[in-house]
């Protein structure tokens, strides 16, 4: 009683992208209390648990993304299906020789990091198709609150598109300044921002060209 305890508490305090789907606590709380029915071999049981309580922690510490974790709900719906779907049928069955389970588990799991990693970064390659700037809302995969991802996009089809998103790439860091230091970012002339760099600008050396000036 006292190890199902402790396991529902950990999983209760630990995130990760999997955990913010409506289901997650349910579907985990169910394979949870049922792992110790799929192995005739006692030495799966605690491993298959851990791997159970952990999932949403390892998940973070595998994700290994450059970018925050930041997912859309449809995206994250889609993941979360493909994974329940795979755990309800490997717990259709009955007991399981040694070994077997967990590395089932294990399978899941790494599929599961495999679908979110290319999830968040799809959605991120799709916002950078527009032209200028873009933004889309998400749920972030540390804490599970709603939020949104702003991207700069280079699908400009003229030079009055892109001289119109350069200008809306200023416009966007100049308030995002206001808001967070209530100075001004705006200034007569920004040489990395001309026409020969205008190729590589990405939102990030924009902001970091804007605050030397």
């Amino acid at each position: 009683m006292a190890l199902l305890l402790c396991l529902a508490l950990t999983a209760a305090l630990a995130r990760g992208c999997l955990h913010c789907h409506g289901n997650f606590s349910e579907k985990f709380s169910f394979y949870r209390h049922h792992v110790n029915l799929k192995s005739w071999w006692v030495g799966d049981i605690p491993v298959s648990g851990s791997l159970l309580t952990d999932w949403s922690q390892d998940t973070m510490k595998e994700l290994h993304l450059a970018i925050p974790a930041e997912i859309t709900w449809e995206k994250l719906n889609q993941v979360a299906n493909v994974v329940y779907q795979k755990m309800d049928q490997l717990y259709q069955g009955k007991l399981y020789f040694p070994g077997y389970f967990p590395n089932e588990l294990r399978a899941i799991f790494r599929e599961q990091v495999h679908l979110i990693q290319k999830a968040i970064i799809e959605s991120r390659i799709d916002c950078q198709r527009h032209c200028g700037i873009f933004q889309y809302e998400t749920i972030s995969c540390t804490n599970c609150t709603n939020s949104h991802v702003v991207c700069f996009g280079y699908s400009c089809e003229s030079s009055a598109e892109w001289e119109a998103a350069v200008q809306g790439l200023l416009q966007h860091i100049n308030n995002w300044s206001k808001q967070n230091t209530n100075t001004s970012l705006i200034s007569p002339s920004f040489r990395c921002l001309e026409p020969p760099h205008l190729a590589n600008l990405t939102l990030e050396n924009a902001s970091e060209c804007l605050m030397q000036h």
